[in-house]
């Protein structure tokens, strides 16, 4: 067995991975800030077809009341999972502003 073989092998995996690294990332994706307004985005539209739903709800104007109770959940179930991913970023940022360098 060639020794030399297996050590060319090696080092052009090593390349294929440092190529693989400092390949730039595709300009089709988002910034942190942009997916973040979008998250924002879509909990505010959620919650306004809740409040939405409730206001048919209270006029009467549903025809279908379990739809109706259905985005009013799915606006009151995105509302506390925004809170809670919310709560979890500020504990992080709290974690690493005591760490000590």
């Amino acid at each position: 067995m060639n020794i030399s073989s297996i050590i060319n092998s090696l080092n052009d995996v090593k390349l294929d991975q440092a190529n693989k690294i400092s390949e730039p990332i595709s300009s089709n994706s988002k910034s942190f800030q942009e997916l973040l307004n979008d998250s924002l985005e879509e909990l505010n539209n959620e919650q306004i077809e809740g409040y939405n739903a409730m206001q048919g709800i209270a006029t009467g104007k549903v025809t279908n009341l379990q739809e109706a109770v259905q985005r009013i959940e799915e606006a009151e179930l995105s509302l506390k999972l925004a809170l809670e991913v919310k709560n979890k970023a500020i504990s992080a940022y709290r974690e690493i502003t005591r760490m000590q360098i």
